[in-house]
């Protein structure tokens, strides 16, 4: 089934984010290598592609899993989670439709 991931970053976090990119995108590659990312992007804080020292305030996934409980667990395992990007994050069962 499809879950939706929605991150809230925290206030003043895009050096952090910025920093732990590389380990959050290489995470993502995984699941998309096995066919199981629907979408997934992060939330610019202004009206651009390119905010810049603005920065983001959050993410979105939606990624398939076997179940709430394994997408909870690959949630609190993604290293922006780890490394305290985060404020929030909401884990919900998503069902596509188109």
């Amino acid at each position: 089934m499809w879950y939706a991931i929605i991150c809230e970053d925290k206030p003043n976090s895009l050096e952090l984010r910025m920093e732990t990119r590389p380990a959050h995108l290489e995470a993502l590659q995984a699941l998309q290598n096995e066919g199981r990312i629907l979408t997934a992007g992060p939330l610019p804080a202004i009206d651009s592609e390119n905010p810049g020292d603005n920065g983001f305030t959050g993410s979105i996934i939606i990624a398939e899993f076997d179940s709430l409980d394994d997408a909870k667990a690959w949630a609190a395992n993604d290293p922006y989670a780890v490394a305290g990007v985060f404020a929030n994050v909401v884990v919900k069962p998503y069902k596509k439709v188109f």
